[in-house]
């Protein structure tokens, strides 16, 4: 009898679905959905012809609530937990999403319900954040003597402001989608029943543009985020040399003149 799978992965056309499916269990990352995960993301990463993610959690309740921590209690009741501290590697689906720094194709996460710990610290990694207005974010961590481990500490110091971010994470306190949207955290908030509608909105617009153009995007402004002006502009960047030598940077020009909407290939 076949294990149904707790990661849904679609395809339709160029955009990839990916589906967190533990709804029962508020969509909770347990072993099985890191190293499913992981698969997924390795076939995103080489195929071609997927030019952009849309990652959400099954169910209007939670986008997820982070690692299973009923999971986590039963494998140190039998000494197979062990101590953990940031990262993932040498564990189930290494490297996860969180550690995935490299990963060029734009990812967007559809938040509704709950994104608490490693819920939130996945789609912190993401690229475009759109949210239910009934969302709530949070890294409780610390209340369980446990760290964000996957990245939060680290992400969310850099993506609001440093006291705004210290408040949360020494306090466990959560914060509306709201005060998420305040803090420049989350791209866009709107009515539950809008969420879908919204976020294929985003989707369709990253689609619109060139793709290598959008990895190239990515990626200089991952790598430069730590650089001197200066050096950022003299710093060569892989997807960039692609996208310049590439036939769509002829194609885009090319589609304008003749006022005409660009046939991107990708090469």
């Amino acid at each position: 009898m076949s294990v149904k799978p707790v990661v849904r992965y679609e395809k339709k056309g160029h955009a990839a679905f990916v589906t967190l499916d533990r709804p029962e269990v508020l969509n909770a990352m347990n072993l099985r959905m890191h190293t499913e995960l992981a698969e997924v993301w390795d076939d995103v990463e080489d195929d071609d012809e997927v030019w952009a993610v849309v990652l959400t959690g099954e169910g209007d309740r939670a986008f997820s609530v982070g690692q299973d921590l009923k999971e986590l209690a039963a494998r140190d009741r039998v000494g197979n937990g062990g101590p953990a501290t940031f990262g993932s590697r040498d564990k189930p689906g290494w490297p996860r999403l969180t550690e995935r720094f490299q990963m060029a194709k734009p990812i967007i996460a559809k938040v509704d319900g709950y994104a608490l710990g490693g819920g939130f610290e996945i789609a912190l990694s993401c690229d475009v954040i759109v949210a239910a207005d009934r969302a709530t974010f949070g890294l409780p961590e610390a209340r369980f003597g446990l760290m964000s481990g996957a990245g939060g500490v680290f992400r969310l110091t850099r993506q609001i402001p440093y006291k705004a971010a210290m408040g949360h994470l020494v306090t466990g306190r959560t914060m509306t989608a709201a005060r998420a949207y305040e803090l420049g955290l989350v791209n866009e908030v709107v009515p539950a029943e809008q969420l879908d509608f919204s976020t294929q909105k985003w989707l369709d617009d990253v689609l619109r543009c060139a793709p290598l153009a959008v990895r190239a995007v990515k990626e200089a402004a991952a790598a430069s985020a730590h650089l001197p002006l200066n050096q950022a502009f003299v710093t060569r960047y892989a997807w960039e040399e692609r996208r310049m030598h590439s036939e769509d940077a002829v194609e885009g020009p090319r589609a304008y003149t003749e006022r005409r909407e660009p046939r991107w290939t990708g090469r």
